[in-house]
């Protein structure tokens, strides 16, 4: 039998999921399959509605050999493991005469831990463990989420956090979970037979494709031990968000409580001496962090530099004493020893690498606030560290002994695909060289027509932003485009202190248009509530730059208050814009303005959602049509009508809220007419 071609598999994909094929899905699925054939890499933009999943599964699993897929949000994860790759698979089975395997693997505390469950959890001020369910009042909401998820717990097949529905808050998640530093081990546990996380990671060294998250690709490739299985193909979704998140897991933290934490739990399992050494450093650590100022510290104050050593000292004798003392008092000592070693551990590796000082790590101070009254974030400082950079370590770990496919709507900016390729640690597109990795970046374009479906709107007669000024005139004109708009709007702030300010004033100025607000209700709230009822304005900031997809006639204006640029105290930003002018290159433009272009791409993104939505993306700051960098950050977002005209984006914004009205009106009618007849 002769193998299928790809056209014919991808025709059998898009007709199991009900879809149609699209001229720029069949270009990203060539695209892929010479990137696999050929082991090189490939960035592709693929527009929203292109079908991207598609496009990169059908190469994938025609190709026969091991893939990893990783996202960053579970909402994708969620739709490729339960809908996309099980129709796919079917859809192929046919003609590839086989049936791909396929399984989604996260990180050891996504998964609910039965040692925890069963034994209890380690107590910090006793001796022991003590059983979380009996100390939980049955009727506060932590007694009943840790009821629920006993009860769950002999259900689920899979102990996925995600699985659990409704969810339950990280308080009540930690009574039954380990990170991988606390776990036991299966061989030591008297549960590894039965171990969900175990079990995950034996189904994915049996499938063809894993499906996982950044963070956990970003632990394989920082920590040295796999934790993911051996592959050939790599592929990136959602690669616009795979810098940060690979940040994110290389960046340490140090505060007064983790360390006083530390010192409760490793109390009692050392000697006195190694236990007072450890205590004395805390409070030397927990005095100066009292005293220090916000900010970047390029260099360690002499007096924090000794305190650092004295706790990273004193935490490497306890690491030591914790391995050679023993008590037979202590109920389940191995669970215990290995908590404590765990939080001990973790406050050494952070502050010697502060104290070892590389040339390639940021550090800084910073005090925050409470977010809304947890206990995991509480109010106080906390020490940072980051790398300055981390381009190096993607080139090495993730370009070398497998082909790499990243996808994303947004991938070019400015006009080509170098920004991101830089950020990814790879030198210009078509550079040659025996070291350096060879990747091509294709743009598939979008099923959409922007110019017929939107108007980008830039407020040029605004007077220019200035950090936290007052924007009277800013809000009268949001206040006109929202009533021009009859409400159906997303406004994406800057700062949460400007959607709260902008929250506050249009409540008064115009209270027949509801505004939610980012922060008053859970996200997923916000949006289904956004979605219902198209006279409602939904505002807040970063997630919603990103996470928002609602389809129809409710997003109609979509707001921008100012150019999204980092703040300019920003300790890592402005470090990394700073290096790179210390290179001879243009730090702004590299980090501030691909930042902004990256963010404002993703927000204009989510004007567009469907082949009939019609609107307006509104940026109410003159600087992008009168600023040099303006025109780069034009060439970022989808190619809409461009203007500045105010008068104009009024007439269309009234035109789109009647056609909207009317539509709404005759489906209103006809359900009425419906409901009748019945």
């Amino acid at each position: 039998m002769t193998k299928p071609s790809l056209p014919e598999l991808l025709h059998a994909a898009v007709t199991a999921v009900g879809g149609t094929e699209r001229p720029g899905q069949v270009a990203m699925a060539e695209a892929v399959e010479e990137a696999i054939d050929g082991g090189s890499h490939l960035l592709v933009q693929a527009g929203t509605g292109t079908g991207k999943s598609l496009g990169y599964l059908v190469p994938a699993l025609a190709h026969g050999e091991r893939v990893v897929v990783a996202t960053a949000t579970l909402a994708l994860q969620r739709q490729l493991v339960e809908r996309d790759l099980p129709r796919t698979v079917d859809a192929l089975h046919p003609l590839l005469r086989r049936r791909p395997e396929f399984a989604m693997l996260k990180g050891r505390s996504n998964y609910l831990c039965l040692h925890r469950l069963h034994e209890g959890v380690p107590q910090e001020e006793e001796d022991g463990l003590f059983d979380q369910f009996e100390a939980a009042a049955p009727t506060s909401r932590l007694g009943q989420d840790l009821l629920r998820m006993r009860d769950w717990a002999d259900e689920t097949e899979t102990g996925d956090r995600d699985d659990l529905t409704p969810g339950v808050s990280d308080r009540a998640w930690a009574q039954v979970s380990v990170s991988s530093r606390e776990c036991l081990g299966a061989s030591k546990c008297a549960y590894g037979a039965e171990c969900f996380a175990e079990s995950a990671r034996e189904r994915a060294k049996l499938a063809e494709v894993v499906v996982t998250n950044h963070a956990l690709l970003a632990i394989d490739a920082i920590e040295g031990a796999p934790v993911l299985p051996q592959h050939e193909v790599l592929i990136v979704d959602e690669a616009h968000e795979l810098v940060s998140r690979v940040t994110g897991v290389a960046t340490g933290e140090l505060t007064p409580g983790q360390v006083n934490r530390a010192v409760r739990r490793a109390a009692k399992l050392v000697n006195e001496k190694a236990a007072d050494q450890l205590q004395t450093a805390a409070e030397g650590f927990e005095r100066l962090m009292e005293l220090a100022l916000p900010g970047r510290l390029e260099e360690i104050p002499e007096d924090l530099g000794y305190a650092l050593m004295a706790l990273r000292d004193a935490c490497r004798t306890v690491i030591s004493a914790i391995g050679t003392t023993r008590d037979k008092s202590v109920q389940d000592e191995d669970a215990v020893r290995k908590q404590a070693l765990a939080s001990v551990e973790s406050v050494h590796d952070v502050a010697e690498r502060i104290t070892n000082g590389s040339e390639w790590d940021v550090v800084w101070y910073e005090r925050h606030e409470p977010r809304g009254g947890s206990a995991y974030r509480p109010s106080g400082a906390s020490l940072r560290v980051a790398p300055m950079s981390v381009s190096g370590l993607l080139r090495e770990k993730l370009f070398t002994e497998r082909s790499v496919v990243l996808t994303s709507a947004t991938l070019k900016l400015g006009g080509d695909f170098n920004g991101v390729g830089a950020s990814l640690g790879l030198a210009p597109e078509g550079t040659e060289g025996d070291d350096v990795p060879q990747w091509k970046g294709v743009d598939v374009g979008s099923p959409f027509d922007y110019r017929k479906q939107g108007i980008l709107y830039v407020a040029k007669h605004l007077a220019r932003p200035a950090r936290d000024g007052d924007r009277g005139d800013m809000l009268d004109e949001l206040t006109e485009l929202i009533q021009a708009a009859g409400g159906r709007t997303l406004g994406l702030f800057s700062s949460m202190r400007a959607a709260q300010l902008a929250a506050e004033e249009l409540r008064s100025r115009i209270p027949e248009y509801p505004i939610l607000l980012q922060g008053e209700e859970t996200l997923g709230e916000l949006i289904k509530n956004f979605a219902a009822d198209p006279r409602t304005c939904l505002f807040g900031t970063l997630s919603l730059w990103q996470g928002v997809d609602v389809p129809g006639p409710s997003c109609q204006l979509v707001v921008m208050d100012k150019i999204p640029f980092p703040r300019p105290d920003d300790p890592l930003m402005s470090a990394r814009q700073k290096a790179v002018e210390e290179a001879g290159g243009n730090g702004f433009m590299a980090v501030a303005a691909t930042h902004a272009a990256l963010l404002m791409a993703q927000g204009a993104g989510r004007l567009v959602r469907a082949s009939g939505d019609r609107g307006v993306v509104a940026v109410l700051d003159q600087r992008l049509a009168t600023a040099r960098y303006g025109s780069y950050l034009k060439a970022s977002l989808p190619d809409f009508w461009f203007t500045t005209d105010r008068n104009q984006v009024r007439k269309s914004l009234a035109a789109i809220d009647a056609k909207a009205r009317q539509t709404e009106g005759t489906e209103q009618a006809e359900g009425t007419e419906q409901a009748e007849g019945d």
